[in-house]
């Protein structure tokens, strides 16, 4: 499985960091940042894809 996040789509709503904060996180000016592109934690970084209200978070594999 491999984690991205397209940061020009991004809004900046947070439930990708609210919903898997080991995942992803966000910078100051409040986009997505991912901290693990290959989590342990498979479901919550497909939760977080699925939340994400602009589809800046992408789940494959």
């Amino acid at each position: 499985m491999r984690v991205t996040a397209d940061r020009t789509v991004c809004v900046g709503a947070g439930l990708c960091a609210l919903s898997a904060p080991e995942v992803f996180d966000q910078d100051d000016d409040g986009l997505v940042t991912v901290l693990l592109p290959a989590p342990a934690d498979e479901d919550a970084a497909r939760t977080a894809a699925n939340l994400c209200p602009s589809g800046a978070v992408r789940v494959t594999g």
